[in-house]
């Protein structure tokens, strides 16, 4: 069976309390998921890392690749396969020299190829455009264009994510154009997760690259 042309990235919500391990279990079992990126504001380590930790451990169990949002300190404390950076959030060579050569680094670039050249320039693995539709998990600053992901594509061999307001409903052209992953979170957390990532495979098979055609 060919693989996937987009696999996908879970985003948490802020809110890891209560009863989300269990989701997040729910949706992991449920189909194909590369990435689960740990998304927390207002906590510092020592408050983030105890809500990480059972997570990076469902995570682990199921090969799935964890994600730590913003903070370099906390990913190096947990030794996270990952952290995601915003553009105001450090620089790629500071993280790269403080968690060494294995861990993926990701950087927000919004709709700006100029972030994604430079990003991928200082050694990202992966880069992150969005926001593709109007988002309920932050605020929308920015609106990026299946142009960019086509560009994008291209050009470079560097994976690219898709991220803001994507459903399994829209995913749709943004598959075809290129993303390589799709970033999301309401669109799982806000109602049946298990059911979410099985509509999201389901598109994601039904919308084939435009050149893997």
């Amino acid at each position: 069976m060919a693989k996937p042309s987009a696999d996908l990235y879970l985003i948490s919500p802020l809110d890891v309390t209560g009863g989300f391990a269990d989701r997040l279990a729910r949706a992991l079992d449920a189909g194909p998921v590369a990435a689960f990126q740990f998304r927390v504001k207002g906590l510092d380590d020592h408050a983030a890392a105890p809500l990480a930790e059972p997570l990076q451990k469902i995570c682990a169990d199921r090969d799935v690749a964890f994600i730590v949002n913003d903070s370099v300190s906390l990913a190096k404390r947990l030794g996270a396969d990952g952290v995601h950076l915003g553009q105001k959030d450090g620089d790629v060579r500071e993280a790269r020299e403080r968690l060494g050569r294995d861990v993926q680094i990701g950087v927000t670039c919004h709709d700006s190829r100029h972030f994604a050249m430079a990003a991928g320039e200082a050694g990202a693995d992966y880069v992150a455009f969005g926001a593709f539709f109007p988002s309920s998990t932050k605020e929308t600053e920015h609106v990026a264009t299946l142009d960019t992901l086509e560009w994008w594509q291209t050009i470079f061999e560097l994976p690219c994510v898709a991220i803001g307001g994507i459903t399994p409903e829209n995913c749709g052209p943004i598959v075809q154009a290129g993303a390589d992953f799709l970033a999301v979170s309401n669109a799982v957390w806000g109602g049946d997760e298990a059911a979410a990532v099985v509509a999201f495979n389901e598109a994601i098979r039904a919308n084939p690259r435009i050149n893997d055609r």
